[in-house]
């Protein structure tokens, strides 16, 4: 069984529209138990990273799911202390390595920094046109960065994955991203827990019977955004996938809309660029 939903990107890649994130899952018994419930739940798109020393435990449960390669759709994420042209060839082969795969569905820059930004780039091109991964993209880049990227580019990303959730629309950047036919995908989607306490969204809960995170997660679909909440909780896990049996009006998708206030849970990129790191 797979999810309802898939965005396609300009490539002609199909990533499905509700994948699993796995920040600070770790311990593998833990991680094992997630995965098993997020495979049976429906989820057939995992995203990890570098930084969250987590792709070997990832790529052993994978590597023993008993879901087929070509049915599953893997992103990992070039970390800030592996950036750089060599470096970033380096970095994938060891991601690769550790996620026991031959390929990869989806290359991403974490975030950009300013002393390496255009060799990692040129990097990830180069992996693109070898064919070792299906679909390459950044994270929390902002419009300044692709403008800048497009001097030297040969490939446009096809994906950015940036922090939206109600409390950070990112209204702006979205537009320019849909002008620009780059594919948008949602971390920290339920703003680390926060909806769950917000009374707008409890409401509009109660009206459908459903929690304030499958309303915040159906306010993200309905964007047309890509969007990987990530839990260690099997129950949760499962209604995380609750998503697709009810539609928000537009109403209330402005109501959520007017609760963004511009706050971040993770750092902002613009900070990072410049610092060249955290």
């Amino acid at each position: 069984m797979s999810l309802i939903g898939q965005v396609k990107l300009y490539n002609g890649v199909f990533i499905p529209s509700l994948g699993f994130g796995t920040f600070k899952l770790t311990e593998p018994t833990e991680v094992n138990t997630a995965i098993e419930a997020a495979l049976s739940a429906g989820y057939r798109a995992f995203d990890t990273a570098e930084l969250y020393q987590n792709e070997s435990v990832l790529g052993n449960a994978l590597a023993h799911c008993g879901v087929a390669r070509e049915e599953l759709f893997i992103t990992t994420k070039i970390g800030n202390n592996s950036q750089g042209y060599e470096q970033t060839l380096r970095s994938f082969d060891r991601s690769l390595e550790n996620l026991r795969l031959d390929y990869l569905d989806l290359y991403l820059v974490h975030w950009p920094l300013k002393d390496n930004f255009f060799a990692t780039w040129k990097a990830i091109e180069r992996l693109y046109d070898d064919k070792r991964v299906r679909a390459i993209g950044v994270c929390n880049f902002h419009q300044s960065h692709f403008e800048l990227l497009k001097i030297q580019a040969n490939i446009k990303p096809m994906i950015n994955q940036i922090e939206i959730h109600p409390y950070l629309t990112q209204q702006s950047l979205i537009q320019y991203l849909t002008s620009e036919g780059i594919a948008i995908e949602a971390w920290s989607p339920l703003a680390r827990g926060r909806v769950n306490d917000e009374k707008v969204l409890i409401d509009i809960a109660n009206k459908y019977q459903k929690s304030a995170s499958q309303v915040t997660l159906r306010w993200h679909l309905q964007k047309g955004l890509i969007v990987i909440p990530k839990s260690a909780n099997p129950q949760r896990i499962i209604e995380n996938t609750k998503i697709f049996d009810f539609v928000l009006t537009p109403q209330e998708m402005k109501q959520i809309d007017l609760l963004d206030e511009g706050y971040r849970t993770g750092p902002n990129p613009d900070v990072v660029y410049e610092k060249n790191g955290f």
